[in-house]
């Protein structure tokens, strides 16, 4: 019974680890886009992208609400978004993607992060060119014609779309999967607006154009490394090409 107990406490903190994180990211995203084009989000479409992702993750209305008057403020927080470039152990390759106040507290603490995990940091340029950056738009399948709008959506970016069916122990709806090329976003996104889709979340990332397989306990390794770069509050995402 108290080994139970405590499994289920181990869960339920991951799962509010997982959503402090989430909430930290998205905060940190409505804050760089208000900074840039200000808190109406009818004229910030970054700001209306990160609103819908505050959204997806159940941030709750007041807290949204918060973080756009505090990033509204003349002392609100600036970030900066920078990309470190790194391997984790066996030739795995990193793309580690930051919001931050502090670069030089950021860099020093993904430097010691890859450093315990057995990788290390790469120069700006050795990794991103295996990667190709993509927007990603989810969308709620339900009452859409699948064929009709991939044929609709190809004259606005539309490389990839793909269906995901509902996941009712996530409470998922079934989705369709949109990528484009990232300089299509805005055209993307302006098509997914006037089509009038139930947008779920959109985002950006950077897929792998090769990927690498490994054994059990190595990719075991390459995880954890992963998982202990995305504990730092300053890292928003982190890519790599494990298969």
């Amino acid at each position: 019974m108290g080994r139970m107990f405590e499994k289920r406490k181990a869960t339920m903190f991951k799962r509010w680890d997982r959503m402090a994180k989430a909430f930290t990211r998205v905060g940190k995203e409505i804050s760089i886009a208000v900074k840039a084009s200000g808190p109406n989000p009818d004229h910030n479409p970054m700001l209306r992208r990160a609103l819908l992702n505050a959204r997806a993750c159940n941030m709750p209305k007041d807290r949204i609400e918060a973080a756009i008057a505090k990033a509204s403020g003349a002392d609100a927080d600036s970030y900066d978004e920078l990309i470190y470039e790194g391997y984790a152990p066996h030739g795995v390759a990193l793309v580690i993607v930051t919001a931050t106040d502090n670069p030089t507290r950021t860099v020093a603490n993904v430097r010691l992060a890859l450093k315990k995990g057995e990788g290390n940091l790469g120069a700006s340029g050795s990794v991103l060119f295996g990667f190709e950056h993509q927007g990603v738009f989810k969308v709620k399948a339900e009452g859409v014609d699948a064929d009709e709008l991939e044929l609709e959506l190809i004259d606005h970016g539309l490389v990839e779309m793909e269906r995901v069916e509902a996941d009712e122990e996530a409470d998922e709806p079934a989705m369709l999967v949109l990528r484009c090329d990232f300089t299509d976003f805005g055209t993307m996104q302006s098509a997914v607006e006037e089509m009038g889709l139930e947008a779920i979340s959109s985002d950006d990332e950077y897929a792998p154009t090769n990927v690498v397989e490994l054994g059990d306990d190595e990719t075991n390794a390459v995880l954890e490394l992963i998982d202990r770069l995305e504990q730092d509050d300053d890292v928003q995402k982190v890519f790599h090409n494990l298969a």
